[in-house]
């Protein structure tokens, strides 16, 4: 079985930016095989490839703001994710699809074949403390469903 890569990615201090925690927390609760990797990061960007070390696939997870209704879990592959338009371009505002393409570019044999993200629609970003959004907790489990699926 091919190894994947799961990162889940959130500030967990800051309301719903912190799904990403809530579902590193279930998937470590879950009978893996020991061919997934799971970890959590913070913040996102190039610490990302930090991470990467030859998977077949990685999985992204973190909170976003498509449009959706809030608890929305949105499953993109490579082609389907957005590039980054909204941060300023730093070490920690690059987006998935900027940081697998430097590491593409720096260390092509550990960077990922597949790529996917799952994201948990948000509501609130911005109010320091604040725990999850109801409809974004309850999306957590979900998610988790949704990469198990992912993974096989």
């Amino acid at each position: 079985m091919d190894k994947t890569l799961v990162v889940c990615i959130g500030n967990d201090l800051v309301a719903d930016d912190g799904v990403g925690r809530a579902v590193y927390d279930l998937l470590l609760q879950k009978d893996l095989p020991s061919t997934i990797r799971i970890r959590f990061l913070g913040i996102g960007g190039l610490e990302l490839l930090e991470e990467t070390a030859g998977e077949r696939a990685l999985v992204v997870v973190d909170a976003v703001q498509f449009g959706s209704e809030p608890g929305t879990v949105h499953i993109r592959n490579w082609e389907d994710i957005p590039e980054n338009t909204q941060r300023p371009v730093s070490g920690h505002g690059i987006g998935i699809r900027e940081a697998i393409e430097i590491g593409r570019r720096l260390t092509p044999e550990k960077m990922p074949v597949e790529v996917y993200l799952v994201g948990i629609e948000g509501r609130c970003f911005d109010t320091l403390g604040a725990e999850l959004s109801p409809e974004v907790a309850r999306a957590a489990q979900t998610a988790v469903d949704e990469i198990i699926n992912l993974i096989g």
